[in-house]
Order: structure tokens, then sequence, then C-alpha cells
């Protein structure tokens, strides 16, 4: 046997010698630690917002080869600190945005246009040139501002896209 191979064996020999293992059955495996792009994904945040918000107030494990990851319990714990109870709404029955009043001869009117067969565009030109106001005080209406009128008053708030009621087209 070469000199160089009994040195190395008698090296290894010390080395297992030196540190007994230990070798332990987990009973419950569990992750430790997320890269940060694990991270952020189990947060619900893209990597850049987890960079820039989160990962300041943690406690981070820096790998030798530059990898940082995040220790579990510390994620944890920054949530439990942050966490806030959701606001209640304060006027949960109020509908949002400004409310609509349009007399209601101005809705039978273009009811009556729009069952005689008239366009939404014909509709508007009408009301435009009769000075009708629209819906919130405006001076011209318009053939989308016609047809939410039709589909609000029918009970509709998002009809099929695209289709036209009448032709289905």
């Amino acid at each position: 046997m070469s000199h160089r191979r009994r040195r190395r064996r008698t090296e290894r020999e010390r080395r297992r010698a030196q540190s007994p293992t230990v070798v332990r059955e987990a009973t419950r495996v569990e992750r430790l630690a997320y890269t940060r792009t694990q991270a952020a994904d189990a947060l619900g945040i893209s990597r850049s917002t987890f960079n820039r918000r989160v990962l300041p107030y943690i406690e981070t494990v820096e790998m030798p080869w530059g990898t940082r990851l995040i220790p579990i319990d510390e994620l944890e714990r920054l949530l439990a600190e942050r966490r806030r109870p959701p606001r209640e709404r304060r006027h949960p029955s109020r509908p949002r945005g400004r409310p609509a009043d349009l007399a209601p001869d101005v809705v039978k009117r273009i009811r009556t246009e729009r069952a005689a067969g008239k366009s939404l565009a014909q509709i508007a030109r009408d009301l435009n040139s009769s000075g009708t106001p629209t819906a919130h005080g405006g001076a011209q209406w318009w053939p989308s501002s016609v047809r939410a009128v039709l589909r609000r008053r029918n009970g509709q708030t998002r009809p099929e896209r695209g289709l036209d009621p009448r032709t289905r087209r």
C-alpha cells in the first residue's frame, strides 16, 4: 500500500472517530426555511415587493453560496406582529357611486324609441337635440349612456357583452 493511500486512510479513520454519528428518527418533517421567492409566493406578493417591504424586518440565513433563506418562524412572527383586524364597512347597505336620478318620462321615451327600432346613436342624437339632461346633469348623451339606461331599468347590470338584445349580434 502506498504512503499516500495509508495517510488518507488514517485521516479518514481519525475523522470518523472524532465525530460519532447520531441518527435520530423524525416523527414529522416541517419546512424550516423558504427562499425569497417561496416566501413571497406564500404571502401572495411579488418577489420585489417582498425584498423591499418585508425582508428588512426579518432575520435571514445567508448560505455560503449567497442564497438568503427566510426561516418560517421569522415569517410567522412578522405576520403575527403586523396582523390587524379587518375594517368594518361604515355603510354596508349604501350602494357605491353617484346616484342616478333620471326622470321616469325620459326612461319611458328611451324605451319606446328603442322598441320602435331606433339605434342607440339615433336615440342619443334625439335626446341631445331636445336638450334633455343626462342622469347626472350632463349636456351630452352618448349611445353607451342610452344603453346603460336600458340595462339599468331592465334589472340587468351586465348583460352579454357585445350583443344587441334584439338582433343577438
